[in-house]
């Protein structure tokens, strides 16, 4: 398959807000021996791409500069030891960065064909929600069918992935969120909504569990949230932390910690080694996909805007007034 020399990407000249992000030119990616090259036609926006455009989350060593962790489109090269796929595949692939362009690669052991049914679009609002998900709650916290969950963020894309997957496993689920707007869709996933401006959400669980509390509970928050989250928790609960978007730093008090027998853990998806991601790819297509074909969970998208309009579609993160994905349009 012949490909061009050159392709549109989303540039950083130096970090910034929304409007540092500027349309460029630049050479096509050439695979490495066990990476694929995808012709991207959608990707996702994450407040990872949002805390590197600040200048707040470098790559690590031998990524992409360019912003973008998730994307959907066309195999269109190979390296020499990548398998499992080929050229025209339709493929969906947590990447390591270069997803704001045209073109990228991708180790061969991130990508995930489109399940069943899928259009670009919704196979790009899935991987980074979906590996971060499984990752921490699934493979680190080990939520069970009979067990609860409080999640933080509930309408986020990271939110409704879990509620979902806990849902569909036939987990009790509460999510918190801020606005009677957003706390309707959580109620519409099967969970209870806590509306955190109105309610306060460890009054709402001690009462909702008879003071025994939850089973795991998913936070994106961080600081102001770490004391209640520990005493929300039941014996032997698990705190898992997948982001701290109001602080990293807190006071707590360990002893609930012991009494409890608590466990806090935490974790991000980049730096990961390409053998953990390919792990967890593999997981998702054993345990996920056949839910995603027959529609028991869905990524859920908010907007989707044309390339050019990056700058909005990461005003549009910051506001977090969004419920769901938001996505780029490359095809366009």
């Amino acid at each position: 398959m012949m490909l061009p020399e050159t392709m549109r990407f989303v540039d950083l000249p130096t970090p910034g807000g929304p409007e540092a992000m500027v349309i460029a030119h630049g050479p096509v990616p050439v695979p490495g021996p066990d990476e694929v090259v995808i012709r991207v036609q959608a990707a996702g926006v994450n407040r990872p791409d949002v805390q590197q455009r600040k200048g707040l989350y470098p790559p690590p060593p031998g990524a992409s500069p360019i912003l973008g962790l998730e994307v959907a489109g066309e195999v269109v090269a190979l390296g020499e030891m990548a398998s499992g796929f080929y050229p025209g595949h339709k493929v969906t692939a947590l990447c390591n960065g270069g997803g704001y362009a045209e073109y990228v690669a991708v180790p061969a052991g991130q990508c995930l064909p489109w399940p069943d049914g899928y259009d670009a679009f919704r196979a790009a609002a899935i991987p980074e929600n979906f590996f971060t998900v499984w990752a921490n709650l699934f493979d680190m916290a080990q939520l069970a069918p009979q067990e609860s969950l409080l999640v933080h963020g509930g309408t986020s894309g990271i939110g409704l992935t879990a509620l979902q997957l806990a849902r569909a496993q036939g987990s009790r689920v509460f999510a918190t969120a801020g606005s009677d707007e957003k706390c309707a869709v959580i109620e519409r996933y099967g969970a209870t909504a806590i509306n955190y401006k109105t309610q306060d959400f460890q009054e709402v669980i001690a009462q909702a569990t008879d003071q025994r509390g939850v089973d795991v509970v998913l936070d994106m928050v961080g600081a102001p949230y770490t004391q209640r989250n520990i005493k929300s928790l039941a014996p032997r609960g698990r705190l898992v932390q997948v982001a701290f978007m109001q602080g990293a730093k807190a006071e707590i008090d360990l002893l609930p910690v012991m009494t409890k027998r608590l466990t806090i853990t935490g974790s991000t998806m980049r730096p990961r080694s390409a053998e953990e991601k390919a792990h967890i790819a593999a997981s998702l297509k054993h345990h996920v996909w056949p839910l995603l074909a027959k529609g028991k969970v869905s990524p859920v998208i908010d907007k989707v805007f044309p390339l050019a309009q990056v700058a909005q579609a990461h005003a549009l993160m910051e506001a977090s007034t969004h419920i769901g994905k938001i996505l780029l349009d490359l095809a366009g």
